[in-house]
């Protein structure tokens, strides 16, 4: 991190000029993004992931859902992230509707995330129409990063959480779509579940960083859910996810380890007892 001072959107800018890649992970919680903050992640994702990860939203067929998310759900957890970090820039999701039903009312909705919940900018998902609420956005000084390719508000458009950008239709449109982004104002855009051939080109056609997830090693950065990256998921795994740790077996030998002991009078024990 930079000496001294907290990431700026500047800092990622000046990253992929200098062909600097970048860690991002989502944090919904203060322990998590205090611990995030100490080992020096530079950018950390209030993400409504926490649709499945904290609260259980799960669609028909097992997968996180975070269409029930809410713009207060959002903030609760923002706020608490923003307690525990001090130098990574923090990131906001807006939840599916606080941005799709008007310009002011996505204004209204990035503002709160930025005023009460303490992030410094938003994400949004989609291209197309939705560049003009980029536009709108970051006209009033709200820094926005988008999001394209698999976009998990728009599961059902996209008939489930698929690959995105192998047909050339579809690819053309993400080609028009991230360097309109980058006209609007974003800082930076998501790539997610596209093919990694197609992720390297449009990382090199635009001068913003792009982030990827399971978009292969051609993004400037790369994100992932951090339960999925601490081993903690539960559920299946998806194929672009590196496990970088176990803790859900850590976690459950643990609470076993414990439930013996105390059926086994072994715990307390002296040492941890008050004379």
């Amino acid at each position: 991190m930079p000496e001294g001072r907290p990431i700026q959107i500047t800092d990622l800018l000046r990253w992929k000029k200098e062909g600097r890649a970048f860690a991002m992970l989502t944090a919904y919680d203060f322990t998590t993004a205090a611990l995030l903050d100490k080992a020096g992640i530079p950018v950390l994702l209030v993400g409504d992931s926490l649709g499945g990860t904290m609260l259980g939203h799960q669609l028909r067929d097992g997968g996180p859902d975070t269409l029930p998310v809410t713009l207060d759900d959002m903030l609760s957890h923002a706020s608490s992230v923003a307690r525990g970090s001090r130098n990574a820039l923090l990131v906001g999701d807006l939840p599916f509707l606080t941005y799709h039903v008007g310009l002011d009312a996505a204004a209204m909705a990035a503002g709160r995330l930025l005023k009460e919940g303490g992030m410094q900018a938003v994400k949004l998902e989609g291209g197309g129409a939705m560049v003009e609420v980029v536009r709108h956005l970051t006209e009033r000084s709200i820094p926005v990063m988008g999001h394209l390719g698999l976009t998990p508000q728009s599961v059902h458009a996209m008939g489930g959480l698929r690959v995105q950008g192998r047909e050339p239709e579809v690819a053309d449109r993400l080609r028009r779509d991230i360097r309109a982004l980058e006209e609007a104002g974003a800082f930076s855009v998501v790539l997610e579940g596209i093919p990694s051939a197609l992720a390297q080109e449009l990382t090199g056609s635009v001068e913003i960083p792009t982030v990827g997830i399971g978009a292969g090693p051609g993004c400037d950065g790369q994100v992932l859910v951090v339960h999925d990256m601490l081993g903690l998921t539960v559920g299946p795994v998806p194929k672009f996810v590196r496990q970088f740790a176990h803790l859900g077996e850590d976690m459950v030998a643990a609470a076993l380890s414990f439930k013996g002991a105390v059926e086994q009078g072994l715990y307390p024990d002296t040492e941890h007892s008050y004379g």
